[in-house]
């Protein structure tokens, strides 16, 4: 029926083919002026939906942007903040061990300060006091001389002998004295060496005190930079929280591991205790019970690192009272050791059950080989048994981390994300106004026959319509 319709001229194709596009082409034509604004209007819209879409994705961009921002400046701060409070502890324990030894270092040194004044006083050289002879000999030497008078030569030799005892008398007492001095001086020593060790260690501490000085700077540096709320901050704690979301996550792969081990050691035994033939949602029991042990170490581990204020995964466990705190990381600790040695006794269960399936499978109803090394086999399932779950423990360290870094990472890429989004969306919006254009130049190529006729005829009635230039203008256009 509808080649019927089609066929206006009987056995030609082409011709039919020909009155059906000279027919549509001047009905196109008619409708030229609405399939234009038809066209237009529906790529002015595509255009304008586009546009307020991306407009709306990149408000919404913005605000995830500003989020992300606060949540890297908050915990930026919350890490600056227990850092610098971490340091301070360290320089009031320092300060606090320094000054107790204060009082004994002071005493010390007093002690070995007054040795060595006490010694110095000693070994000090006091000159010796002129002999009382001296004034006789002064008298003699007022007698006038008289030549020849054997008196006063013979009273002359004895000053002189008098004198050269006196002088070698005087010089042994000096040189007693002088070795006296230098043994107080060598005692001086070993008083010396201790107040330079005393020292030493004073000038250590000091030291110490100003490297953590220097940290401390550093880091109040950086605080100051989050407070101000700078690029150099954001640029800093973005790369940081990515850094830390990768190696937490390498981390945790790696403690994944370790627990599908711990699942696999205490897998076979327990489907013995609690029968291999019953399930729970569609797993075997045994499985979800091991699952379910694994699960709950790894709990207590969370409950210890919070208890020991080393992680802030639950700011309610952190804020307990001192007593409460240490006797919940009593219980966990416990408890961590109840699971760990079950396990290790599960582990030992495990490596039993697989000597017997092995002897089992032997034919001729031989007895088994013992292997005298199996016992180290089993010695090593009972020290992972009990070493895993204790390993679990320090899986809250990583976690936290991760759980820190992935709001900023899921931030970074839900920003990348919209804004891709936004910018396909504009680029979608372009293309379809454009798209509108060239389906109008494309709709006036199959109409150029039509057109070509009424350029024709307007070009045949320009000079009678000389001043209707507002319909030529209108007509040239349409090229």
């Amino acid at each position: 029926m509808l080649n019927e319709i089609f066929m206006i001229v009987p056995g030609s194709i082409f011709l039919s083919g020909l009155i059906w596009f000279i027919i549509l082409s001047f009905v196109l034509w008619a409708a030229r002026i609405h399939a234009h604004r038809t066209i237009r209007s529906f790529g002015q819209i595509l255009h304008s939906a586009m546009r307020l879409t991306a407009a709306a994705i990149m408000r919404a961009e913005s605000r995830l942007l500003e989020r992300n921002r606060e949540v890297l400046l908050n915990q930026g701060r919350e890490a600056a903040e227990r850092i610098v409070e971490r340091e301070f502890d360290r320089i009031d324990a320092t300060v606090r061990k320094d000054l107790a030894e204060y009082p004994s270092l002071h005493r010390q040194l007093s002690e070995e300060i007054t040795k060595i004044d006490e010694d110095y006083k000693e070994s000090t050289e006091v000159p010796p006091e002129p002999p009382a002879w001296v004034k006789a000999v002064e008298a003699v030497a007022k007698i006038p001389a008289t030549k020849g008078d054997p008196m006063v030569g013979n009273v002359l030799e004895d000053i002189h002998q008098s004198l050269v005892k006196a002088n070698t008398r005087a010089l042994e007492e000096y040189r007693k004295a002088s070795h006296k001095r230098h043994q107080l001086l060598n005692n001086m020593m070993p008083h010396w060496r201790n107040v330079k060790q005393i020292l030493g260690k004073v000038d250590k501490n000091v030291n110490s005190l100003l490297q953590r000085s220097v940290t401390i700077d550093r880091h109040m540096e950086e605080y100051e930079n989050i407070q101000k709320r700078s690029n150099r901050a954001l640029e800093m704690l973005s790369s940081s929280a990515i850094t830390q979301f990768f190696i937490s996550a390498f981390v945790l792969i790696i403690a994944t591991g370790g627990a599908m081990i711990n699942f696999n050691l205490i897998a076979l035994p327990m489907s013995e205790m609690v029968g291999a033939k019953s399930q729970i949602i569609g797993m075997p029991t045994s499985d979800v019970a091991a699952l379910v042990i694994i699960l709950v170490e790894v709990a207590m581990g969370l409950f210890l690192m919070e208890s020991l204020r080393i992680t802030r995964l639950f700011p309610i466990i952190g804020a307990l009272p001192d007593k409460m705190r240490v006797r919940m990381i009593w219980i966990t600790f416990t408890i961590l050791f109840v699971l760990a040695s079950v396990e290790a006794g599960l582990a030992y269960m495990r490596e039993w059950l697989v000597e017997m399936k092995q002897a089992s499978m032997l034919t001729g109803g031989e007895e088994a080989v013992q292997d005298g090394y199996l016992w180290i086999t089993t010695a090593a399932q009972m020290g992972l048994g009990f070493m895993l779950p204790f390993a679990l423990v320090f899986v809250a360290i990583p976690l936290e981390s991760f759980v820190h870094s992935l709001r900023t990472v899921l931030g970074i890429i839900g920003v990348a994300l919209l804004r891709s989004l936004a910018w396909l969306l504009r680029f979608v919006g372009n293309i379809s106004r454009y798209a509108a254009k060239v389906l109008e130049n494309v709709y006036d190529l199959v109409i150029f026959a039509p057109l070509l006729i009424e350029r024709v005829v307007a070009v045949s009635r320009e000079p009678k319509n000389s001043g209707d230039k507002g319909k030529k203008i209108d007509t040239a256009s349409a090229y």
